[in-house]
């Protein structure tokens, strides 16, 4: 039976949702009923639907007391939206309902497992969380938190482990038995992944650790998730307070790809390491299987240093990544967005070697709910040209751009004039593979995203923008000589679902 906190919820989101201007949402991303959004929670198979679960405030739009929010898909694309499904209503949970994942059990139940949080005050006046591994059981819509809950604390914890930081599950079942990984914070002050194992999924043992950290890269690993993919073992981790290490990885909160092999323990033995997202705006990512054998992936679509930066008369804050097909490839993970988009792709309008030296407007490549891809190469290969854009969201005051100088190897994703008016990071630069001057931009735009897929995956990046809609105009740009391919779809929803 649901509580009254969680009734509360359910109530205000289904009285004001309605009220949340169509322009301030995505097209076809993600976003919360009304209030704030954080981590995708629960992206998981259930009963042949995909639901996907999300921190959760109704009430403002700011991160506020976490409740999950709920969502459900057939195709990735078109999203049903379904009543909040749990909110801070136990002792053990009080101050919020961390970040989870989720599982169908084979009774056919669908089971949650998150971290629950609750707040005391200690003797010299500061505030201390304790975080406990909890459980709920319901039916894809309706969930009831178990008496046995929490069934992971700080007794389960290793030596040195922190009660404090000691969340953010991810279940999974493999053979005989249940698996789960959480992030933990050991005694040198940095981050780990824990790993637990269960045969009924309800009764846990600490099983050993999956990852350490050791300072390396950032502090507490937020956000686990752990996969074997095309040969590989593959651990994703979300870490705070990062230290830049070149233009692989920014300052602040930002995450992390390892690949390599597990040992006998299912520690991982790390071969390779990058960033997931080279954007600004990509955070807590997780993962499913899908029946077809897809590994896909959704991400909070924002970060904790640009979060609050939203217009002030936003309804809402925060969208999800177009979940992404993984695969592995050469030591890194590749990602594309989910084939079911090309499902809602309208007419093709197509150039073909367009000689480029200027700025250059083609008819018909405009748009701000699209899937544009374009190859750029040198006119001569015995010339190299100095630099290739592509603005977009452009009109006379407003554009982002994405720039590719060869000679460095680097990619510019600018939004300096996007619309925000907020002091935060606005460029960012990263590495690309690059062959002979040769480059493909597959762009995804969806009203206030931007995701740039390039060179068929090998490297991704996302940032969010508030450009004003009527901004549709997308112009080309090169110093030097090139030849370019355009390929644009805008993306619909007139055609009949199947």
């Amino acid at each position: 039976m649901a509580s009254e906190k969680l009734n509360k919820a359910r109530a205000y989101e289904e009285q004001y949702a309605a009220y949340v201007p169509e322009a301030e949402r995505s097209m076809f991303h993600v976003t919360g009923p009304i209030g704030w959004i954080n981590d995708p929670n629960g992206f998981s198979v259930y009963k042949g639907e995909y639901h996907l679960f999300f921190q959760y405030h109704p009430y403002k739009p700011v991160w506020g007391p976490m409740h999950w929010g709920h969502v459900k898909t057939r195709d990735f694309i078109r999203w049903e939206r379904l009543p909040a499904a749990l909110a801070p209503d136990m002792p053990y949970d009080k101050d919020g309902c961390f970040s989870g994942s989720a599982v169908e059990l084979p009774d056919g139940r669908q089971l949650l497992m998150y971290t629950g949080v609750r707040e005391e005050y200690q003797p010299d006046g500061t505030l201390k969380p304790y975080q406990t591994q909890c459980l709920a059981v319901g039916d894809g819509r309706d969930y009831e938190k178990i008496d046995a809950n929490p069934v992971l604390t700080a007794k389960d914890l290793p030596k040195g482990g922190s009660e404090s930081d000691f969340r953010d599950p991810k279940i999974w079942k493999e053979e005989d038995a249940y698996y789960a990984i959480v992030g933990n914070r050991p005694a040198d002050g940095s981050g780990s992944v824990l790993l637990f194992r269960s045969e009924d999924a309800f009764h846990w043992q600490y099983y050993g650790c999956a990852a350490s950290n050791h300072s390396q890269y950032g502090m507490m690993w937020e956000c686990p998730d752990y996969f074997r993919l095309d040969g590989k073992d593959v651990l994703l981790v979300s870490p705070q307070e990062m230290s830049p290490i070149g233009l692989e990885f920014h300052a602040g909160n930002g995450t992390v790809c390892m690949i390599g092999e597990a040992d006998e323990n299912r520690h991982l033995i790390r071969e390779n390491v990058h960033a997931i997202d080279y954007g600004i705006d990509f955070y807590a990512p997780q993962t499913l299987l899908t029946p077809d054998g897809r590994r896909i992936l959704i991400a909070w679509m924002q970060n904790w240093d640009t979060a609050r930066s939203q217009p002030v008369t936003n309804r809402i804050c925060g969208h999800m990544t177009l979940p992404r097909e993984l695969r592995v490839r050469d030591g890194r993970l590749i990602q594309q967005p989910v084939r079911e988009i090309e499902n809602y792709h309208g007419e093709r309008i197509r150039y073909m070697n367009v000689p480029l030296s200027t700025e250059t407007f083609l008819t018909g490549i405009r748009g701000r709910t699209i899937d544009m891809t374009v190859d750029v190469r040198p006119a001569n290969e015995s010339s190299m040209y100095h630099w290739f854009k592509i603005n977009l969201a452009k009109d006379g005051e407003h554009m982002t751009t994405i720039r590719f100088k060869p000679d460095q190897g680097i990619v510019r994703v600018d939004r300096s004039r996007c619309g925000y008016r907020f002091d935060i990071v606005h460029v960012r630069d990263f590495p690309v593979y690059s062959r002979h001057g040769r480059i493909r931009l597959r762009t995804i735009l969806d009203r206030h995203s931007l995701e740039i897929f390039i060179n068929d995956g090998e490297q991704a990046a996302t940032i969010m923008m508030y450009t004003p809609a009527d901004a549709d105009a997308i112009s080309f740009e090169a110093e030097g000589e090139v030849l370019m391919d355009v390929e644009k779809y805008d993306i619909t929803f007139d055609k009949e679902e199947d």
